[in-house]
């Protein structure tokens, strides 16, 4: 302990830079945490499955229109609080929310989780991930 003060001292760039890469991970794990558990590609099929987990798709309609997941509901993120109703029928389900890469459909589960919806899943990578595993997107609906 009597090396930390002169080691920090004469160091202070790499303690600042280890300072802030714990804040950083910290955040991340908080954050991740408030959104719902995050899940891949693979675990969102056995999911839809085994535990009739739905899918929903947060983005937009014209990133949609190039495919879409195999049944799911599609609701923009920015019109989700206002018809957060459409999802009540599904409240005893699994939720997997899906977006473009993973961000947006984070901040749909914080929102879902705010309205009483309990298993709210991220599926990691969105639909890039999704797409990249070679798994099929649907263009019917879309």
């Amino acid at each position: 302990m009597q090396q930390l003060l002169p080691f920090v001292s004469n160091h202070w760039e790499l303690f600042l830079a280890l300072t802030v890469i714990v804040a950083l991970l910290v955040y991340q794990t908080v954050s991740s945490k408030a959104g719902g558990k995050s899940i891949t590609p693979q675990e969102t099929i056995r999911m839809i499955n085994r535990e009739q987990a739905i899918v929903l798709d947060v983005r937009e309609p014209a990133e949609i229109k190039k495919g879409k997941i195999l049944d799911a509901l599609t609701i923009p993120l920015a019109k989700l609080e206002q018809q957060i109703n459409k999802l009540e029928k599904y409240r005893g389900n699994p939720v997997v929310v899906v977006c473009q890469s993973g961000s947006r459909s984070s901040r749909a589960c914080k929102i879902l989780r705010k309205h009483g919806f309990e298993a709210v899943y991220n599926m990691q990578g969105g639909i890039m991930a999704w797409s990249s595993a070679n798994l099929p997107l649907s263009k019917k609906d879309a």
